[in-house]
């Protein structure tokens, strides 16, 4: 990774692309899961809207170990609870812009929550540009007034993942997973100065990228300020 200047060109006052992000945290042990991964799959069409799948393992007990959970996708949503002040985590469950929790099937609250986010919470406020090429993913954050700095996140993200599941409460259904993230990881700091980093890709086929400036930390999440996806996420 290095970091540098922003790109010449970048305007750091330009507007963010995104108008919302979606977190769904899903499982494949839920039955009442499949109609929320309905929704998100709609609302990936949505070039302004940055949807992610996060499947979480803490159904596996019921009888269906979920084939795309993992550990850190479970922590990352009992952050979010404590944060959010929650008595316990639930699926389906969106989590919008960091923001907000409400139910995944439920595409009114929602796109509520994402009108609330940027009036109430400053949400995507700050311009983020993400450029794929020649092995390279070159990240651009502009300049911004934050109250605490913020971490910048890569998410390695396939594009859809369809799974048959056998047992548990979906026994017999093929359900098709969209925008799945299968990693994250922190890869940079943001101070409300501009900031540029490039990393080598380390994508499989059918995957994408998606960028996140959030405030907070892994431990205690607070608001995204900023987000990016590659093309076809």
């Amino acid at each position: 990774m290095m970091l540098g200047s922003p790109v010449a060109g970048f305007a750091a006052n330009a507007p963010n692309a995104v108008s919302g992000v979606v977190e769904l945290f899903t499982s494949q042990g839920c039955s009442s899961c499949p109609p929320a991964d309905r929704l998100l799959t709609q609302m990936a069409t949505n070039p302004a809207i940055v949807a992610l799948s996060f499947s979480i393992d803490y159904w596996d007990f019921i009888g269906w170990k979920d084939t795309l959970a993992a550990p850190e996708f479970t922590a990352r949503q009992r952050a979010y609870a404590s944060v959010l002040g929650q008595p316990r985590v639930y699926t389906p469950e969106a989590v919008v812009d960091g923001a907000y929790d409400v139910v995944g099937s439920d595409k009114a609250a929602i796109e509520r929550a994402i009108r609330e986010a940027k009036e109430t919470k400053a949400a995507l406020s700050v311009p983020v540009r993400l450029k794929e090429s020649n092995g390279q993913l070159q990240i651009d954050v502009g300049a911004g007034n934050i109250e605490q700095p913020a971490e910048i996140y890569v998410l390695r993200v396939a594009k859809s993942s369809t799974v048959t599941i056998t047992r548990g409460e979906n026994s017999g259904r093929k359900v098709t997973y969209t925008n799945v993230v299968r990693a994250i990881h922190k890869v940079g700091e943001w101070s409300g100065k501009p900031e540029s980093l490039k990393l080598t890709e380390l994508k499989g086929d059918n995957e994408g990228y998606v960028v996140l400036v959030q405030q907070g930390s892994p431990e205690s999440p607070g608001t995204i300020l900023a987000a990016a996806k590659s093309v076809g996420l």
